[in-house]
Order: C-alpha cells, then sequence, then structure tokens
C-alpha cells in the first residue's frame, strides 16, 4: 500500500509538473507561445517554395514542422531555414524562443535591422544571417549571449561600428566580412576571425592605420623583421601584398607547399603573419599580359563576384615580372581530389554531400552569369575547380582569370581554353562562349560527382567502355541501366530516384545546341526539384524527332571532338586546392 501511494504521488507530481511547464508555454490568450511566435513571423515572410506549408498556427505546439526541431521537453531548439529564397524582416518574438539554441537562415533575401530583444536568447549557441540583406548597426545583444559560440553575419548590409562587446565573449568563430561596419577593431581573446571586406575598419588586428595612429610596421616573422609598408595596401575589398611578404608566406615557393599545377601557373599554399591560411597563385610569365594598372583593374573586377560558393579574391601582387592572386585556404581541396584520392585515408564523399555540392556550384556560377556586370564566363567548369571549404561547402574557383563579357551575348577567343571531355562542342569547332558553354561544363561535372571518374579517360577502353564520359552515361541512360554508373565508393549508399534526376539534369545540360540547353538559373531549379519532369518529358520529345529525321543515332561527343581539329592539349586551369 505504501509503495502505491508513494508512485502515485510521484506520478501526479510529475502530471503537475508538466502541466505546469505547458502552461508556462501559454501567452495571456491560451496559445502556444512558440506557435504564436512562429506563426506570426510566417505571416510577414514571402515564400516562393511554400517551405513554411506546415507551420499551423492552430498546432498544439511547432515540434512537428518542417524545419524545426524540438527538445524531449517540446520546445524549439533549433530554427535551420537556409536556402529557402524566404525574404521579409525578423520578427521581434522570436526573441520569446527562450531554448533556442540553432538559428540558421543563411543565403536568403532577409532585409531589415536585428531586433534588439534577441538577447532573451540566453541558450543560442549558433546564429548564421550571412548571405541576406539585414541592414542597421550590429547591436551589443550578441555579447550578452553567454552561450553563443558561433556567428556569421557576413555578407549583408550592416553598418556602424565593430561591436566591441564581441570582442570579449568566447565564441570560437565570427564572420562579419563584406558589410559596412567602420572604426577601430578592439583586442579579441579568439583567432578565428573573418572581417575582410569592410574597408573603413582599422586597427592593429588588420595592419590598418586609424586616423591619427602612428603607420603600423608590416611584420613578416616572428622575430618582427620590418619591411617599407606599401601605401596602396589595401584597394577596396582587395589587400594588395608585397611580393617579399608572399616569398615569405610559401617558404621562397618551396615545391613542399605546392597545392596544384594549373595551365596559368603553380598554386602553393602559405601561411601569413597572423598565422592565416592561404593559397597563392603565381601565374606564369606567359600570362603576363598589359600593364600593372590593367592587371589591378582587373582583378579589382573580379574581387566585386562575392558568394558564398564562388571563391574569394583576398588579394594580389604584382611587380615587373611577377602576377600573383592569393586566396582562402580551401581546407578539404577539390571536389577532384576527393572523389579520386579515396584510398588516401580520406572519407569518401556521401551521397548528400555530393548533391549539396551539386547545388552549390550551380549557384555560383548563376551569380557569374546574372549577378556580375559584366558578366563572367568561367569556361572550364570540372571537378578539378570547384573546391570544399571547412563545412563541404561548394566554392567555384578559377573564375578569377575567365574572361569579362559585356552585356552581348557571346564572345569569341582566338584561344580555346579548358579540358578534354569538359569543353562544349560549340567552343571547340568555333572558340565561341557564352553561359551556355558554362552549362555543357556544369553537365559534366554532375557526371563526375556520380560516376567519380574522369570526363575523358582512355582506362575506361579496357572495360569496353566508352573514352568519353559522357558518350558511356547516355549509352546507359538509354538502355536503362543507371546503377553501373555509380562510384563504387558510394557501394548501395545512395538514392535511385535522385540518381535518375541527377543524370536527367546532367543531359539536359550537355545537349549539342547552347540554345537547347537550360540557364542556370533553370539548372538551380531543377537540381531543387522544380521543373524538372517537365523539361525531361519535352526533351525525350524532340530527341526522338531528330533522331527519327536523321534515321541515325545522335553522334556521340568523341566524333564532335574529332570533328574540331584544334589540339586538344588537357589544360588544367584550376585554381587553389
Amino acid at each position: 500500500m505504501g509503495s502505491s501511494f508513494l508512485l502515485f504521488t510521484r506520478l501526479m507530481i510529475m502530471l503537475a509538473t508538466a502541466a505546469f511547464t505547458a502552461l508556462a508555454r501559454l501567452n495571456r490568450n491560451g496559445l502556444n507561445i512558440e506557435v504564436f511566435a512562429l506563426s506570426n513571423w510566417k505571416q510577414v515572410l514571402l515564400d516562393p517554395q511554400n517551405a513554411l506549408s506546415s507551420w499551423d498556427k492552430n498546432a498544439v505546439d511547432p515540434c512537428n514542422w518542417i524545419h524545426i526541431t524540438c527538445s524531449s521537453e517540446q520546445s524549439v531548439t533549433r530554427i535551420d531555414l537556409p536556402n529557402l529564397q524566404l525574404s521579409g524582416v525578423l520578427s521581434p518574438l522570436i526573441g520569446d524562443l527562450s531554448n533556442l539554441q540553432y538559428f540558421m537562415l543563411q543565403n536568403n533575401n532577409f532585409s531589415g535591422v536585428i531586433p534588439p530583444n534577441f538577447e532573451n536568447l540566453t541558450n543560442i549557441g549558433s546564429i548564421d544571417l550571412s548571405n541576406n540583406s539585414f541592414t542597421g548597426v550590429i547591436p551589443d545583444i550578441f555579447g550578452k549571449m553567454a552561450s553563443l559560440t558561433y556567428l556569421r553575419l557576413n555578407n549583408n548590409s550592416l553598418t556602424g561600428p565593430f561591436p566591441s562587446s564581441l570582442a570579449t565573449i568566447g565564441l570560437d568563430f565570427l564572420d562579419l566580412s563584406f558589410n559596412n561596419l567602420s572604426g577601430y577593431i578592439p583586442k579579441m581573446s579568439f583567432g578565428n576571425f573573418d572581417i575582410e571586406g569592410n574597408p573603413l575598419l582599422c586597427g592593429l588586428k588588420i595592419n590598418r592605420d586609424c586616423p591619427g595612429d602612428p603607420p603600423l610596421p608590416l611584420s613578416l616573422s616572428s622575430n618582427s623583421q620590418k619591411k617599407q609598408q606599401d601605401p596602396d595596401v589595401y584597394l577596396g575589398q582587395l589587400r594588395k601584398y608585397c611580393f617579399r611578404e608572399l616569398q615569405f608566406a610559401t617558404d621562397n615557393f618551396d615545391s613542399k607547399n605546392i597545392l596544384g599545377k594549373g595551365g596559368f601557373g603553380y598554386v602553393y599554399k602559405g601561411t601569413l603573419p597572423d598565422g592565416a591560411l592561404v593559397a597563392v597563385k603565381r601565374l606564369k610569365e606567359e600570362g603576363i599580359n598589359g600593364g600593372e594598372l590593367q592587371f589591378q583593374m582587373e582583378v579589382e573586377m573580379i574581387s566585386l563576384a562575392v558568394h558564398r560558393n564562388l571563391l574569394r579574391l583576398k588579394g594580389f601582387c604584382m611587380t615587373s615580372t611577377e602576377r600573383l592572386l592569393v586566396y582562402p585556404y580551401m581546407l578539404n581541396g577539390s571536389v577532384a581530389s576527393r572523389l579520386r584520392d579515396s584510398n588516401c585515408g580520406k572519407p569518401v564523399l556521401d551521397w548528400p554531400t555530393r548533391k549539396h555540392i551539386a547545388l552549390g556550384s550551380a549557384r555560383g556560377l548563376l551569380y557569374l552569369h546574372e549577378h556580375c556586370d559584366p558578366k563572367i564566363i568561367h569556361r572550364d567548369v570540372k571537378a578539378a575547380n570547384i573546391l570544399l571549404d571547412e563545412d563541404f561547402e561548394a566554392v567555384v574557383g578559377d573564375f578569377g582569370l575567365a574572361k569579362l563579357l559585356d552585356h552581348r551575348d557571346s564572345h569569341v577567343t582566338t584561344v580555346v581554353r579548358g579540358t578534354v571531355g569538359h569543353i562544349a562542342p560549340e567552343y571547340l569547332s568555333s572558340g565561341q562562349s557564352s553561359e551556355k558553354t558554362d552549362v555543357f561544363g556544369f553537365g559534366i561535372l554532375l557526371l563526375e560527382l556520380i560516376t567519380g571518374q574522369r570526363a575523358f579517360d582512355f582506362g575506361r577502353l579496357s572495360h569496353n567502355k566508352d573514352v568519353m564520359l559522357l558518350d558511356w552515361v547516355k549509352q546507359l541512360q538509354l538502355e536503362k541501366r543507371l546503377d553501373p554508373l555509380v562510384d563504387s565508393d558510394l557501394k548501395s549508399n545512395y538514392n535511385p530516384v535522385e540518381l535518375e534526376e541527377m543524370v536527367q539534369v546532367a543531359l539536359l545540360c550537355t545537349q549539342v545546341f547552347p540554345t537547347d540547353r537550360p540557364k542556370m538559373s533553370e539548372v538551380v531549379r531543377m537540381l531543387e526539384g522544380d521543373g524538372l519532369a517537365e523539361r525531361w518529358e519535352e526533351w525525350q520529345k524532340v530527341e526522338t524527332k531528330r533522331n527519327c529525321e536523321a534515321q541515325q543515332m545522335p553522334r556521340g561527343y568523341d566524333h564532335l571532338v574529332e570533328d574540331s581539329f584544334l589540339d586538344l592539349e588537357a589544360m588544367e586551369l584550376s585554381g587553389p586546392r
């Protein structure tokens, strides 16, 4: 009897506690505070992908909503809304989510200011508001978040001074790059931060004089070996390095620091005086065309292409005999190296990561084509030119040396640059390049991600396969046998439906006639699951009609290569790896 009574008492206490907790989450109208906060925020957002369709204002709690994660106590701990094309402002009601730990809104179109009552998020650990359009000053609220360790506000339009409160809290990572911040940067208690692209910031941390301060020496070593400070050390978003500084960073361009070799020269790993790792591309002597002013104008134009999925140009160096470009060091190398070096102790790129790489690469190319003025045509899209950062986010490299185009639809060049198996037929035959040239290369990149193989490989002949990867894929697609395509390193760990969809996108991108290929904006939408089925069905009808009229099978890519009568040296134009 006593034990039963004790058990009953404990049960009643538990029920009472649960009831009290539930009541504590209700507002004065008897509604769940978190449901009320999130559903009201939804009402002021534009949601073109209908990503928030499950956010029902009549729900008991938000724990079954898509993009929301709850604790075992049914309280919201995560909001994950990246890459959804959402636009609107942040609701102050988000501050009512007192148990929120992760708030991830990167790569959308959010605008307005950051609400001051976010300081109520005392349990928050990670915030990512990067690549949006937020304005106003960075409020001091972040400095009051005792649990905050990860903060990204980069690539917005934030203004005002560097918030001094951020310098004292225990952040592991801070990125405020490419905003419009100004003033002095205080001494910080951590080293993993990025404030590049804020030309009005100053202080010892970035070797830039503040008004009224004495000139800062340029230190190239721990022994403070002083050099003459270049008066033009910063040009807008770019750093102008002196040659001796990069020579020191790369151990005099020691061969042990070579990261990659390309058609334009070697790429070296370097370490700057502040410990930052960089990749230094040292252009070949024949790559030095034009004078110093022309080169500086070109790199300044390239530096304006700023996107999460593009390799950011940190700076440059030029002398009478040298031209060098400086990029951030990509921790996980190139996609090509990760696909082909799986036996070197590095983990295999799994299927979800490959899909994420495909989408990120597409978004980077879309930015080059439609958001740069003048637009940029890459001309050598391939796995070796797609780099991976510390989070395995795809970063398109080597566009820095592509030709910048004016507003014409195409450009004719006397030199065909690229790599065999990746070059579009019209570019091979006439030297004419356009956005559709890059679309073709992207289609081949998708096939590299699927198969893990090179676009051009004589080794396939020993297995009765086509030398050209594209022709082999086309044949297996006609036979409706896609499983043999999949990289053997993946074993059976892939989604057959997603495999078929990715092959379809690749074949749409690699059509012979450039006018038939989709734009990169359409490619991005298809990879996101919008419009692929209709486009594929339309293409099959057109292809069937053409084959019937020609009364023959379509010619393979290898025949198109043979018809070009060009010297097809496999030029490696890849960026830092």
